[in-house]
Parts: structure tokens; sequence; C-alpha cells
């Protein structure tokens, strides 16, 4: 399971001209599920990412979490980050989940991090998002349950 994590003092998701889902001060995670992905890759990453340090203190150092900083998760699947792209100029994404193993475990990340206590949105699974951010540092990180990167 990948992730890329960005700190955000907002973000909100759109679909068919509808906002369905927005946070204020927190993380904007885009979640890729891999072919091989388990629960337990869903909740190392769950609790990797809701206890991650990247928040500044009042000292200026990343020192907080966002559970510390008590913000939000927003959450959206994108299958795009197991794109293969080493071959030829189209992205081959064979190691990718298929959408019905995806679902259940990008349902799954958001159910962990939501009992971790953290206030979760998600955009739509399998559909075309705009998704508009605010990325704040800017702050990013790429995560791998694998430990890949």
């Amino acid at each position: 399971m990948r992730a890329i994590v960005q700190l955000t003092d907002c973000a909100s998701v759109t679909v068919d001209n509808q906002e369905i889902a927005s946070i204020g001060t927190g993380l904007t995670v885009f979640l890729g599920i891999g072919h091989d992905d388990t629960v337990a890759d869903a909740s190392y990453l769950a609790e990797k990412i809701v206890n991650l340090r990247i928040f500044h203190d009042e000292a200026g150092k990343m020192n907080l979490s966002l559970k510390d900083i008590a913000g939000e998760l927003l959450v959206v699947s994108q299958f795009t980050l197991y794109g293969d792209c080493r071959k030829g100029r189209r992205p081959s994404f064979d190691a990718a989940a298929p959408p019905q193993i995806a679902v259940e475990l990008y349902e799954t990340f958001a159910t962990l991090c939501r009992d971790l206590g953290v206030a979760v949105a998600c955009g739509q699974f399998q559909a075309e998002m705009i998704v508009k951010l605010t990325n704040h540092g800017p702050v990013t990180m790429l995560l791998d349950s694998k430990r890949q990167f």
C-alpha cells in the first residue's frame, strides 16, 4: 500500500460538480492499493499516518501529529500510485489491486483511522474526482507499507 501524505490547510473533493468531502487543517492522503496488500498494510499505514509528527509545535519544529493538533484527514483513492512507467510511454497498472479488493482495503484504512480517533472524510472510489488542496509548507511525504521507500 502506498500513500502520498500532504500537510494541508484545507482540501476538498468534487464529483460531477458537487463537493462530496472537505476538511480543514490536517492531512490529505492519496492512497494506492497493490494486488498483494492486506489489512496488515492498511493498519500499518493508518497508525503511521495518524501519528506522523509533521506539524509544527510552538517552537517551529516538526513535532506534532494529526492527533496532537486534532486535525482532519481526507483520504482519496489513487490507483495510479502503482503505475509503472519504466517501459514505453503508457503506464502499466498491473501492480494495482483489482477494484473489488481495493475498495475493501480503502474503506478498511479509513475505518482504522477513525478508530484511532481522527475525523476522516473520503473521496469516491473509482470516480473521476477534482481534488483541491492547499499544501502547507509544502510538506509532502511518501509512504509504503512494504517499506520500499
